[in-house]
């Protein structure tokens, strides 16, 4: 990791550190889709993708290089039908987030446990 002067890593900027957002809409209308939209939403699990609704994702990532990281396996993982979309937004962004349950507004998002730890 590079240093600063005082021998410090550098800060994480909000400007830096990104949300990796996926979003799709998977056919399921035989067996064999279902099951290929169940493998997908596992695998965005298994890669440490938090559901936000059935159909949308998102992961914290630490910059560009990691998100850009993720995208190419989520590419190798997606069925053969349907459309998934991905992106990529800087922790700035996220910040201005509103989210309503209902009517009644949610408190903002606050980044994950991980963030602490860099």
């Amino acid at each position: 990791m590079a240093k600063h002067n005082n021998g410090q890593p550098p800060a994480l900027s909000g400007y830096r550190i990104m949300w990796l957002v996926v979003f799709f809409d998977l056919p399921v209308g035989t067996k064999k889709q279902r099951k290929a939209a169940t493998k997908f939403r596992l695998k965005l699990l298994d890669l440490g993708f938090e559901m936000t609704q059935y159909s949308v994702y998102l992961r914290f990532c630490a910059g560009k290089e990691q998100a850009e990281s993720y995208e190419r396996k989520i590419e190798q993982a997606m069925p053969n039908a349907g459309k998934v979309h991905m992106m990529a937004i800087t922790d700035k962004q996220y910040e201005n987030i509103r989210t309503y349950q209902g009517r009644n507004r949610e408190q903002s998002p606050k980044n994950p446990e991980q963030f602490a730890l860099f």
